[in-house]
């Protein structure tokens, strides 16, 4: 009987971890826009000009009502910014804290604080959206399986709804949210930011960069990890290999 490689099934696996599922339909059965991400497969790697501009639509538009509690001014080191930069982009945002005396007040943020949210509390938020509580943004691109394409697609999907479609008063039609009807305005328009590299500032270009900026909020290692899969496949494909070295040559010895 001819013996199977040892390798092949550990192989096969390595490359279907690779494979990226394909977007699921969202709402009523409306197919989600696909793009090509950039950190996506086995050796993706986050397109840092992309995410910092994500990071500015991120600053200028969605910080007007939706938190990033999970986000550290400092994390914000992994796209490349600076030390003094990151300075200036904390010093922006105000922090509760406490002076000398134990009384409550304001300071400049510093690049180890996390990002403040724009409301005080959740109440505060609910006053400010007519009832509605606008989610932290933290792991929304990690809420689905299909995350990227699916804030991607959200963020193309306001407009007119179809013949019959209610929209209840108070709600935005966007045809890839699941029943159609949302709280949320529509929140990009083209040239609403003026982009520090000059890039032209399209609907297209701002849902793309500001849905990479939160995927790598989402998830900040997920570079290192990926590194350190790699790393771990190659050892076992050798292991594997040296195995069945051994293997054959034991048989062979018997024999």
């Amino acid at each position: 009987m001819q013996r199977k490689p040892l390798f092949r099934p550990i192989l096969l696996a390595l490359i279907l971890c690779g494979l990226a599922p394909g977007a699921r339909a969202a709402g009523e059965g409306v197919d989600l826009m696909q793009r090509s991400w950039p950190e996506n497969g086995p050796l993706g790697t986050f397109d840092r000009a992309a995410v910092q501009r994500g990071f500015q639509v991120y600053k200028e538009v969605c910080h007007t009502c939706h938190s990033l509690n999970y986000l550290a001014f400092r994390n914000l080191a992994a796209l490349g910014f600076s030390d003094q930069e990151l300075q200036a982009i904390a010093a922006g945002y105000k922090v509760p804290a406490l002076d000398d005396e134990g009384q409550p007040i304001e300071r400049e943020a510093k690049p180890f604080d996390h990002m403040p949210a724009p409301y005080a509390n959740p109440a505060q938020a609910r006053a400010a959206n007519g009832g509605g509580l606008p989610p932290d943004l933290s792991l929304i691109v990690k809420a689905r399986e299909d995350g990227l394409d699916y804030v991607y697609s959200l963020l193309h999907g306001f407009g007119d709804p179809p013949a019959g479609h209610q929209v209840p008063e108070g709600l935005h039609y966007n045809r890839y949210f699941p029943g159609g009807n949302i709280a949320m305005p529509q929140p990009l328009t083209d040239g609403q930011v003026t982009y520090a590299d000059g890039t032209n500032a399209s609907l297209d270009q701002m849902a793309a960069d500001v849905t990479q900026f939160l995927h790598f909020v989402a998830e900040p290692k997920l570079e290192e990890r990926k590194l350190t899969g790699l790393k771990a496949g190659i050892f076992l494909v050798v292991f594997a290999g040296v195995m069945l070295a051994y293997k054959r040559k034991t048989w062979r010895d018997l024999h």
